[in-house]
């Protein structure tokens, strides 16, 4: 992935949660939260391990080296398919050890039928064009993958802005949408790059590459590793380009929910050679399991991930750019104070507020400029005015959020085969427009305090 953009780029650093809000599927890195939800009611978790998809994907791991005593698949009401405790577990514990054996990573992909294709290609594909390629070709292949069993497991479909409609994506809000679009340029752009790659593959398949490896197939195993790789370092093939080859698909594992709260440590352990889960707090038995993917909010768990967190402390509204620059705005844009500038739970970010406070400078204040970035008061009139600007700000939204809401519950009702794209939007939208109505109450004390 370049520069900071999607899962597949960065090195992320995680966290396990204690939650009850969660959602999500695969972790990438760094640290883990265990849930804290109390005694569950058993009844109400399905035990999704007799299933025969389960039960055909232990059989897979178990001739990998690899059995669970800890977690078993279920499926939970609110979160959905994920993994519950079958005992108590206690702080320190190592609860998952995924041998090697089980990972898929270039590796897997250079030792196998791909192996001399990818060796002898120029220029060098990338490490993510690699492991998409194998995903495509081994879901091609069906029965005959031995793979097939962590395959029927995956999700058959995926919810990140790429896979969404065109309609649906024009709801998102300005920020998010310019990131959907570009996500959705990138992959088109992989896809039509890899054309000739593809092509050369013909010698291995009777059908034509052309239907193996379409755009819908090239997509789908995009999202399979942008939304649920881990983060494992690999060493550097001259086979492939300079991009870091970081990712590794772990079956299992990656049936982990989200949620945002407590840790647990993940890593790669060199002298076992397992990927392995350690617990930082205690877990009681017959309870969700979960990981957080960090600090995020809403809209980027939407665009890497494909999903809305619920009552997210980390969720934000994002303050677009106004088209019309001066030079206050210059200023800002000099000093990295355009962007992130958000409301939260606590009100508009201190990014938000310096900004307007910049932009409330009266002309003979603005040679104090560079105080107001340092977070010095200027004047009463220039505090004032800068919150007033910040609550008319916040209302601008609310109504926003209320008309988007309105225009959403519209199209599910006269297009059937978008209510599930539009049911994630929707989330999306109440989610921010709590988060506002949050500011706007915050703003609104503010403001009686200035009178």
């Amino acid at each position: 992935m370049k520069k900071g953009r999607g899962r597949t780029s960065r090195i992320r650093r995680r966290k396990l949660s204690s939650s009850s809000e969660s959602r999500g599927g695969a972790f990438r890195n760094a640290r883990y939260f265990f849930n804290d939800i109390g005694t569950p009611d058993i009844n109400s978790l399905l035990n999704e391990s007799y299933k025969p998809e389960f039960i055909e994907l232990k059989k897979w791991l178990k001739h990998r080296k690899f059995e669970d005593p800890n977690l078993i698949p279920a499926r939970f009401p609110g979160t959905g398919r994920g993994l519950m405790s079958k005992t108590s577990l206690r702080e320190g514990q190592v609860i998952i050890s995924l041998p090697e054996s089980c990972l898929l990573t270039t590796d897997t992909v250079i030792r196998s039928y791909l192996g001399t294709y990818i060796a002898t290609w120029k220029p060098p594909l990338s490490p993510l064009l690699a492991l998409c390629t194998f995903l495509a070709a081994e879901k091609h292949a069906g029965t005959r993958s031995p793979w097939k069993s962590y395959l029927d497991i995956l999700p058959k479909a995926y919810t990140l802005p790429v896979c969404l409609e065109p309609e649906v994506v024009n709801l998102l809000p300005e920020p998010l949408k310019a990131k959907a679009r570009e996500q959705k340029t990138r992959v088109q752009e992989l896809f039509t790059s890899s054309g000739d790659f593809f092509s050369s593959l013909q010698p291995l398949f009777s059908e034509a590459v052309e239907s193996i490896f379409s755009y819908s197939a090239l997509r789908w195993a995009w999202c399979t590793v942008n939304t649920r790789s881990v983060y494992l370092k690999l060493r550097r093939r001259q086979c492939f380009s300079a991009e870091p080859d970081t990712c590794a698909l772990a079956p299992y594992l990656d049936l982990l929910n989200h949620s945002p709260n407590v840790q647990v440590k993940a890593a790669f352990n060199e002298d076992t050679r397992c990927y392995e889960i350690r617990a930082a707090s205690s877990c009681r038995r017959h309870e969700e399991v979960f990981i957080c993917y960090g600090p995020h909010d809403n809209q980027r768990l939407l665009l890497e991930y494909g999903f809305v967190s619920p009552r997210n402390p980390h969720a934000c509204v994002y303050v677009s750019e106004d088209k019309q620059m001066n030079k206050k705005i210059s200023i800002l844009k000099d000093h990295d104070f355009i962007e992130n500038l958000t409301f939260g739970w606590d009100g508009p970010s201190w990014r938000l507020l310096t900004a307007l406070k910049l932009l409330c400078l009266q002309a003979e204040e603005f040679t104090c400029w560079k105080k107001v970035l340092l977070g010095e008061i200027i004047s009463d009139t220039n505090e004032k005015t800068s919150w007033d600007i910040a609550q008319k700000i916040c209302h601008y939204f609310i109504e926003e959020s209320n008309a988007v809401l309105q225009k959403v519950s519209h199209m599910k009702g006269e297009e059937a085969a978008l209510v599930n794209q539009l049911t994630l939007v929707e989330t999306l939208w109440a989610e921010e427009l709590k988060v506002l109505q949050a500011s706007v109450e915050l703003l609104s004390d503010v403001q009686t305090a200035f009178t």
